[in-house]
């Protein structure tokens, strides 16, 4: 790239980040084309994006954008680095990641992608906090388990209750039957 290019792109990706939601720095070294495209795809169905970006570039921009850069340490901006930005749910993207580096495997052996770092809704994320946060069920789940959970002592009270009217009603048709025969 030229310098005016790379000024803009510098540019383009610091509204990106500050517009984002969540943002993973991933490790895509191992991965072959066709499946970097399927994960392109994958990512862009829950309102993400991946990007390969320059490790400098994409300092400079953290840097514009009011990242702290003290966490990208030398040893994170090493390598193949591609940037991963949730605009939409932040968590999706990183559960698609984790999917997606278990069903995939480089001519290696290893999982790929690898989480490096991120920051999820203002909160710097390790390499083993995405890899819990990967593994969470989906937001629509959680949501039906937490409304399970209030609604369970509800319908516990409700069936102690019914229990015992079905309890004195069967009770008065006994008294009945008795005093009929």
């Amino acid at each position: 790239m030229k310098k005016a290019e790379k000024v803009f792109f510098v540019d383009n990706l610091k509204a990106e980040l500050k517009d984002a939601k969540s943002v993973v720095l991933v490790n895509y070294a191992g991965l072959a084309v066709k499946p970097q495209q399927e994960l392109k795809k994958r990512l862009s169905d829950v309102g993400g994006k991946m990007l390969v970006v320059k490790n400098t570039l994409l300092l400079r921009a953290a840097e514009s954008a009011g990242f702290n850069t003290k966490d990208l340490e030398s040893d994170i901006l090493t390598g193949q680095t591609a940037i991963v930005i949730a605009t939409e749910d932040p968590v999706a993207p990183i559960q698609v990641l984790g999917k997606f580096s278990k069903e995939f495997v480089s001519a290696a052996g290893d999982a790929v992608p690898k989480f490096k770092v991120g920051v999820v809704e203002g909160s710097f994320q390790d390499s083993q906090a995405l890899s819990q946060i990967s593994n969470l069920p989906g937001r629509d789940t959680l949501l039906g388990q937490f409304l399970g959970t209030l609604m369970g002592t509800q319908y516990g009270l409700i069936g102690t209750l019914n229990a015992n009217l079905q309890k004195l009603v069967y009770i008065l048709s006994e008294a009945t039957k008795k005093a009929s025969a």
